[in-house]
């Protein structure tokens, strides 16, 4: 996905964001037409195979108006914890109404909340990405939003661009689209500067893509093209591409496969890829994982680790952290990330992945470290 003509329609896993705006009213009341409209973009990309996930904001939006918080004439800004009662009240019913929307076509949908630490620490890194991820493999539609309710200003993401990059890193995507008010990056303002010239295609996040963005941020303090390139830039280093396309009309997925004006944000590397190299080059091994010749000949060829496999584990462990795997002589074979704490390793190695419920008393993952988590040396 490098250059050239970009479409959505070779995308294979999908992250797409959706702002308040788009969502709601502006006195709160959801767009009904608008979102059962996306639930058929929605569903048409699932049937070309698609896995799709989508990071909606507006659940403070749709609560502060369940709440008789409305905006009124001075257009109040909420306090912190004003913004969260209405996240708690607002949640329910964008969740019920993203549930109804897409149950008209077929398609299941969960509830995921999530704060920056989620996507941060190790720990729950793994956490949120295993039930994501079997989510989908069970075809259901994730439907992300900020943790808003028990967030602090120091843990938030501050706006669901930065989310949606953050959910695309976390997951492999290889697209991630954001929805806006606009349809992508130009080299000025086009509000202020009729010369402004629309950027259909950006490879790299210079100083001068950068310049383009400016300051311009939505009411609330978030949003802007400003949020939209940082998200950009954490999309590519993950090997996601990212599109910024015009969302205010009806089927904006459908229009943006059509070819609708965009901008894209090219990726030069792939999410797999990406994800390998963090593993093998940004994370420091916290232990050693000891295995067998049949499970080193398993390694080299692209499987994951299983426990009856594992002859020694050495050092002390928590699940997500990363682990070296050697086999009897000390060589390292390949670095992951474990999926058991050392104790519950050590209970474990040599095991079938069937006994692993008697001897933890818990069923746990089949795989000591699974392949996705895994890069050879």
């Amino acid at each position: 996905m490098t250059g050239g003509e970009q479409s959505l329609s070779d995308s294979k896993r999908v992250v797409i964001k959706i702002g308040s705006a788009l969502l709601a009213h502006d006195d709160g009341r959801l767009r009904a037409d608008w979102l059962d409209a996306l639930a058929r973009d929605v569903a048409a990309l699932r049937e070309t195979g698609a896995e799709i996930m989508i990071v909606s904001s507006g659940a403070i939006a749709v609560g502060r108006r369940l709440l008789g918080l409305a905006r009124g004439p001075r257009n109040r800004v909420l306090r912190l914890e004003e913004s969260q009662a209405a996240a708690a009240a607002g949640q329910v019913r964008l969740a019920h109404a993203w549930q109804d929307t897409l149950a008209r076509y077929d398609v299941p949908v969960a509830q995921i909340l999530l704060t920056i630490e989620d996507t941060e620490d190790r720990r729950r890194h793994l956490n949120a990405r295993s039930t994501i991820a079997t989510l989908l493999r069970l075809g259901v539609v994730p439907v992300i939003n900020e943790n808003d309710t028990v967030a602090t200003e120091e843990i938030r993401f501050g706006d669901n661009d930065r989310l949606a990059a953050r959910v695309a890193q976390m997951m492999g995507a290889d697209t991630c689209v954001i929805l806006s008010d606009i349809d992508g990056l130009y080299t000025a303002d086009p509000g202020r500067n009729g010369d402004a010239a629309h950027v259909s295609h950006v490879e790299a996040i210079t100083p001068e893509i950068e310049a383009m963005a400016g300051e311009t941020a939505g009411e609330d303090g978030s949003g802007g093209m400003i949020t939209k390139i940082e998200a950009a830039r954490v999309a590519l280093q993950a090997g996601c591409r990212l599109v910024i396309t015009d969302g205010r009309e009806s089927h904006p997925l459908d229009a943006l496969a059509k070819g609708a004006q965009a901008t894209w944000f090219v990726s030069q590397g792939e999410p797999q890829s990406a994800r390998k190299r963090w593993i093998a080059g940004s994370l420091k091994p916290v232990g050693t994982i000891v295995v067998d010749d049949g499970a080193a000949r398993a390694l080299s060829r692209g499987n994951s680790l299983l426990p009856a496999g594992v002859t020694a584990v050495e050092g002390s462990f928590e699940r997500g952290d990363p682990v070296v795997v050697q086999d009897g002589t000390g060589r390292e074979l390949a670095r992951g990330l474990v999926a058991y704490g050392s104790e519950d390793a050590r209970r474990i190695q040599g095991r079938q992945s069937g006994e692993i419920e008697s001897f933890l008393g818990y069923r746990g993952r089949e795989e000591m470290i699974h392949r996705d988590d895994l890069v050879e040396s």
